[in-house]
């Protein structure tokens, strides 16, 4: 069993002013973002500028917390939000949902194409290599404060978290930064790294989240008031999982079949 390193979840107190950890890595992951964005348009024929990287930057910003809450809200604690309709608004209690901020990101993306006149897989694609690093950075923010732990383990690298009782778990945030944050980066950073059809890169990116994210809920602590929500063992992210695969799977395919079709019309 390892030792949980017990790091204080505020890394900056001023006066009544507390700056979390968590906070710290959504900033963190939204910067690196911007240059990895800034390093793409910047290749001859890209298509896209440097004020256009930064509007893209602001705008997933937005729809990631704000799509982010509301899918919780919405997923995860819906009776709540009905006896209590303003703690939608309550984010200083925490909760944000992976499959809410995508759906955040989805509408900001939409918005962003008609300001600027971009197709959305146009825009989209172009975003989705660098989503993982979000991703990454978001779950080292959730390990380091202590939240979505995972299932009880006797693994050598176990850890008792301090909210999570005294027995050792996985930490399956871990699992997720390593899975969903830099292997998905580097799967989508390498395959886009070539010219690649519209919409496959948003393919891959989905088909990579949902299988990713699906296996680690085996070892992920399901949320206490919610437990397995299909065959005594699925969970909700891994309900949640399926179709976001199954999409990524049809853009992707067809994605392919149109620049086939297209090559053998030349």
């Amino acid at each position: 069993m390892l030792t949980y390193p017990n790091i204080d979840p505020v890394a900056v107190s001023i006066g009544p002013l507390s700056i979390h950890w968590y906070g710290l890595m959504y900033l963190l992951g939204f910067t690196i973002a911007y240059y990895l964005m800034l390093a793409r348009a910047k290749q001859p024929n890209s298509g896209w500028d440097k004020e256009q990287v930064s509007d893209l930057i602001f705008y997933g910003a937005m729809g990631v917390v704000l799509g982010g809450r509301f899918g919780y809200v919405i997923f995860y604690n819906f009776s709540k939000f009905l006896d209590d309709p303003l703690w939608l608004f309550a984010v200083w209690e925490g909760g944000m949902s992976f499959h809410g901020g995508l759906l955040g990101v989805i509408v900001a993306c939409i918005l962003f194409g008609r300001r600027y006149k971009k197709g959305f897989f146009t825009t989209i694609d172009f975003a989705a290599p660098v989503v993982p690093i979000g991703l990454l950075t978001g779950r080292l923010g959730n390990f380091i404060g202590g939240e979505l732990w995972g299932r009880v383990s006797d693994a050598p690298w176990a850890m008792v978290f301090p909210k999570g009782g005294p027995l050792a778990r996985h930490p399956s945030q871990l699992y997720e930064m390593f899975l969903e944050g830099l292997v998905l980066f580097i799967i989508l950073w390498v395959y886009t790294s070539k010219p690649r059809p519209a919409m496959a890169a948003s393919g891959v990116f989905m088909m990579g989240y949902g299988v990713f994210r699906f296996s680690v809920e085996f070892f992920r602590e399901p949320d206490s008031h919610i437990g397995f929500d299909l065959l005594g063992w699925m969970t909700r992210g891994q309900i949640l999982c399926v179709p976001m695969v199954l999409v990524g799977l049809y853009i992707f395919t067809k994605a392919h079949s149109s620049q086939q079709t297209l090559a053998g019309k030349k």
